[in-house]
């Protein structure tokens, strides 16, 4: 990897877990299923033009379909998920639980596509797991019965990631991957359309939240996938996959200086665990769960 791939990981990387701070900061404003849809459809619009400028096939006519069903599991889904359970829980906290998708990731390809749980992917699975429990167990925050429910819906919406990226692999193997990123934002956009249609804004738009949801927006779903697959193509799905291990370190740095979130011992010895335990599972070659699973 050369020191401008380097450059471009940790950018990535930055800007994914930068995405989780925005949606604490717009979600409590515009409402989660506003903010999702603003984010999923012009980020798809975008990503969809520069599909169209740079020639690229998108693979609608083929995959439309699939589109939809990636649309829900990858997007539509996780989204929702994520940006609901930030009305309850810090976005450090979530951006540690949705380190979490490549173990779901393992399990669905395992149930779904005959991947094999070897013993590391088991041992990897419970370090991981454990690193899950102390920081939801240990945790200072108020466990009511509202705050668990946000702690599960960050793990469901891993799980949902996981189970793209089995359905990519499953069904969509030949389909172009600026055309997964387009079409499950713009289908999404689609699905959501209704719901956004009759809800209203939480609060009056303030600067904070109007700049969260135009970065999350254009910095971390339209140049980041485009930057992402760039990665994969230079150095291979792979390598490009280690920006899971740099997401949760940016989540937590940037979670405490630009909107105070506390980065205490526990949270650092979670994300300790948690990607030990996403290394010690990754070795084993499953790439299922490479996706397209960022916040």
């Amino acid at each position: 990897m050369t020191a401008s791939e380097r450059r471009t990981l940790l950018l990535l990387a930055a800007m994914w877990g930068g995405s989780f701070v925005f949606i604490r900061v717009a979600s409590p404003v515009f409402g989660p299923v506003i903010m999702v849809e603003m984010r999923v459809s012009f980020g798809g619009l975008l990503l969809a033009g520069y599909g169209a400028l740079s020639g690229s096939d998108l693979g609608f006519r083929k995959h439309v379909w699939n589109y939809f069903v990636l649309g829900l599991l990858n997007s539509a889904m996780p989204f929702m998920l994520v940006s609901t359970a930030e009305l309850r829980i810090d976005a450090s906290m979530t951006v540690l639980l949705n380190a979490t998708s490549p173990l779901a990731g393992a399990v669905v390809a395992a149930i779904f596509l005959g991947e094999p749980l070897t013993i590391r992917k088991i041992a990897g699975i419970g370090v991981a797991f454990s690193g899950v429990v102390a920081l939801v167990g240990l945790s200072p925050v108020s466990h009511d019965p509202k705050t668990v429910l946000s702690i599960g819906a960050c793990l469901l919406a891993a799980s949902s990631y996981g189970f793209s990226g089995a359905y990519i692999k499953r069904k969509m193997a030949d389909a172009p991957p600026i055309g997964l990123a387009a079409g499950s934002m713009l289908t999404a956009a689609i699905m959501l359309a209704p719901f956004a249609a009759t809800s209203h804004m939480m609060k009056p738009a303030s600067v904070s939240a109007v700049l969260s949801i135009s970065a999350l927006t254009v910095l971390c779903t339209t140049v980041a996938y485009i930057m992402y697959f760039r990665l994969i193509k230079s150095v291979g799905p792979a390598k490009a996959l280690s920006v899971t291990f740099l997401t949760p370190v940016f989540g937590l740095i940037w979670g405490a200086v630009c909107i105070g979130d506390r980065i205490t011992p526990l949270k650092i010895a979670a994300c300790a665990i948690i990607l030990a335990g996403t290394a010690l599972m990754l070795t084993t070659g499953s790439r299922a769960a490479a996706a397209l699973t960022e916040g």
